[in-house]
């Protein structure tokens, strides 16, 4: 029986695959599918088994002048949930991303990083350091 739970986010990416590549490398997801998608696109579907992020682009991609945290409906961030904090912020690093505002609360620790497109993650670990 199924939670109700968030299966998927879809954001639109200036390149599919070079997102896919470094979102399996930093999180160790798989790709669950990709095709031809609405519009004339191509999305990948990257993630767990459970849930995963579907990665679109209909070439020609603009990028927002807007600030998400000030514009409605906008994105704001995508949360990921780890197990080893400093391990993962050293595969963000070495995917060539700055990671920043890195803060302890309870009952976890984070930081955030933005990649190419702009797209900023929050990753936070709830385990014991």
């Amino acid at each position: 029986m199924h939670q109700n739970s968030i299966e998927h986010v879809n954001v639109t990416v200036t390149d599919p695959g070079k997102t896919t590549a470094f979102l399996r490398a930093i999180f160790d997801w798989k790709v669950r599918w990709e095709g031809p998608a609405k519009g004339g696109g191509y999305t990948i579907h990257v993630g767990t088994d459970d849930h995963y992020l579907a990665v679109y682009s209909a070439g020609q991609t603009k990028k927002s002048c807007k600030p998400s945290y000030k514009t409605s409906g906008g994105l704001n961030h995508i949360g990921v949930v780890v197990d080893d904090l400093l391990a993962t912020e050293a595969r963000v690093k070495e995917a060539g991303f700055v990671t920043h505002s890195h803060s302890d609360y309870e009952p976890g620790h984070r930081f955030y990083f933005h990649d190419n497109d702009g797209i900023e993650f929050e990753v936070v670990s709830y385990a014991e350091s």
